[in-house]
């Protein structure tokens, strides 16, 4: 055996690492060594125009290798995937084996267990389905099941894997080596004299089954409600790989191009390392009926599931890709709050604790009013819904939900110019009373009422709502102002020499609601643009965290790019240098960098807000959805 570098792992001297493209539906890696250039392509299809697509729960990873030295060569590939994927905790126990399926192995691993939605929290994985790898390639494949460190020492002495599987099991994963895995080697022979390639592929599926419980019932994954089941899953995988990664390819190069458009390179960047996030703190499920209803999960803050105040910041997202998957994550809040279960005149939190969605659990759940979100969660629904229904040229679905929208716009008449001290969906700064940019977010959910009210054809209504937010939004002005200097608009209203941001006016352009002068979106920015930190802007003078998403909104309310590039900068300087080693926090330290709480978490998907005030682009990708829908 010759020398055999790494490409991942720890076992053997790395190859050189010579590029890395991370992209909306794709990661690429490029490596060097011995006359040969190694790319491996992670491809996950979730193409959010497309449901049937993005709902499959599928990667696929390329391996290429090329020859760059005009020599021969005979290359021996090998990877393995850990059963730390199929469990909660490495306490736990796994079985694993192989199928046939067409006359091709699959491996397969799952837990012993099997405990179906049996727990519900944060910071918990599915423990429950299978993980299924087939192979593809050029040359030869051959798969094994057993220890990590037996098939890495074999692979590593002879350039094969042992001639039969290691079935001891039961077996615990454990936390040091050797941990269950499932492995595929690949040998790949290259003889001309000319650069060539050749290509492996490993298929990555997970069939959990069922995926939640809403409201007591179990609900099947959007990819399985016409039936299809793992063996299903895994030959269309197979069969369509070369046109999904196609697919993928070319969505990714028109989406960063349309981002380096809209907001240059840093932001394209930002935003493709935020696209796969945050589809993916979401599960697409099938209502009974087939109906889809879209799940997310609150990850590394409370795991709560169908956050009203999660989905807000996340919204940009759908609104620009495909609007049916906001109207499937707003769809359960309106149906729980027009139960008899929701006894309150404000809007819900949530509808429980991933993956039961059973019932609000956030403050005072179904029982009481202390530490719930009234304003906030208000303002979100009027808002969410009058940009859904611009989104789909229709108040078919407001419509729907009309008593409960009346009735929160009605609540925050009464209670959102100057809130009394409660929670605002930035929860983990505590409880503020007079909080000034969620009485923005109670006036701009009135206007977008009144707004609705004046398309359904409410004549009166709609005049006598904006009459009242008008007299509410001077007084605002009035309020708010900060007099000692006059340059920007406080924390809370009764606290001088304070700020903060003010990212909930993006929706006074966005839905053309019109219900403050530009000054007061021009004076703000001015202000924010001497408040600047090595790594972005602070939330608010109370500290020197900040808001990833909340930055990006802010940054929308400048009129020229060269502004908007302004507050992008940091934000790409704090993703190159930042310690902490996490899925991408929204939540961080300005001054250090350091995560400060909060990661995975689907809210990233707001920094796309950027592409919702061209017109142009945001009609050319909802044309996408309705081309497949079509």
């Amino acid at each position: 055996m010759g020398p055999q570098p790494r490409f991942l792992g720890v076992e053997l001297p790395a190859m050189t690492q010579s590029a890395v493209d991370v992209l909306p539906t794709r990661t690429i890696y490029t490596f060097a060594d011995a006359g040969i250039q190694l790319t491996l392509t992670f491809t996950t299809p979730l193409l959010p125009h497309d449901l049937e697509i993005m709902a499959r729960p599928i990667t696929y990873l390329d391996l290429a290798v090329t020859t760059t030295d005009g020599e021969a060569h005979q290359v021996e590939l090998y990877l393995d995937v850990s059963a730390r994927l199929v469990v909660n905790t490495v306490e736990q126990q796994v079985v694993m084996g192989r199928h046939k399926l067409d006359g091709r192995d699959i491996l397969w691993l799952g837990s012993q267990e099997q405990a179906l939605l049996a727990k519900a929290g944060d910071n918990l994985r599915i423990d429950w389905g299978y993980l299924y790898l087939a192979a593809q390639t050029d040359g030869t494949a051959t798969g094994a099941l057993g220890g990590d460190v037996a098939l890495r020492h074999s692979f590593v002495t002879t350039g094969a894997l042992p001639a039969t599987d290691d079935f001891v099991m039961p077996r615990v994963v454990n936390t040091r080596p050797p941990h269950p895995v499932a492995a595929w080697a690949f040998a790949l022979s290259m003889t001309s004299k000319t650069p060539t390639t050749t290509r492996a592929t490993v298929v990555l599926a997970y069939d959990d089954q069922f995926s939640v419980e809403h409201m007591y019932r179990r609900l099947r994954p959007y990819w399985r409600r016409n039936g299809m089941d793992a063996a299903g899953l895994v030959r269309t995988a197979l069969a369509e790989h070369a046109a999904l990664v196609a697919r993928c390819t070319a969505f990714d190069k028109e989406l960063m191009t349309d981002l380096r458009q809209s907001g240059g390179d840093d932001y394209a960047r930002l935003a493709a390392l935020a696209f796969r996030q945050c589809i993916a703190a979401h599960k697409l499920v099938a209502e009974l009926d087939g109906t889809p209803l879209f799940f997310s999960k609150e990850n590394f803050s409370n795991g709560c599931m169908g956050t009203v105040d999660v989905t807000y910041p996340s919204s940009p997202f759908f609104l620009l890709f495909n609007p049916a998957l906001l109207e499937a994550q707003l769809t359960p809040i309106f149906d729980y709050a027009q139960s008899p279960r929701w006894p309150f005149p404000f809007a819900p939190h949530d509808i429980g604790r991933y993956p039961l969605g059973n019932g609000q659990v956030y403050g005072g759940g179904e029982i009481s009013e202390e530490n719930q979100m009234p304003v906030e969660e208000c303002g979100n629904m009027l808002l969410l819904t009058a940009a859904l229904c611009k989104a789909q040229g229709t108040l078919d679905y407001a419509e729907c939900y009309w008593p409960q929208l009346r009735q929160w716009a009605t609540y925050l008449l009464d209670k959102g110019l100057d809130p009394e001290e409660q929670l605002c969906t930035d929860d983990f700064a505590g409880h503020l009373a007079h909080n000034v940019n969620l009485s923005l977010k109670a006036l701009l959910g009135i206007a977008a009422y009144g707004q609705l009210c004046e398309q359904a054809g409410l004549a009166d209504e709609a005049a006598q709502i904006r009459n009242q937010v008008n007299t509410m939004a001077q007084r605002w002005q009035t309020m708010a102002l900060d007099h000692e200097g006059g340059d920007h608009y406080r924390l809370a209203f009764d606290r001088p020499g304070t700020w903060s941001q003010k990212y909930n006016l993006v929706w006074d352009r966005l839905l053309d609601l019109q219900l403050f002068p530009a000054s007061v979106a021009q004076t703000e920015l001015a202000f924010y643009q001497g408040k600047q930190d090595q790594y972005g802007l602070p939330l608010d003078n109370r500290s020197a965290y900040t808001k990833l998403d909340w930055i990006i909104w802010s940054a929308c309310l400048a009129e020229d790019d060269a502004i908007f590039a302004e507050f992008v900068a940091p934000l790409a300087r704090w993703l190159n240098e930042t310690e902490s080693r996490v899925p991408l926090t929204d939540w961080y330290y300005t001054d250090s960098g350091k995560q400060r709480g909060f990661q995975a978490r689907s809210v990233v998907g707001g920094v796309f807000i950027k592409l919702l005030y061209d017109n142009n682009l945001h009609r050319k990708w909802l044309g996408k959805h309705l081309e497949t829908e079509s």
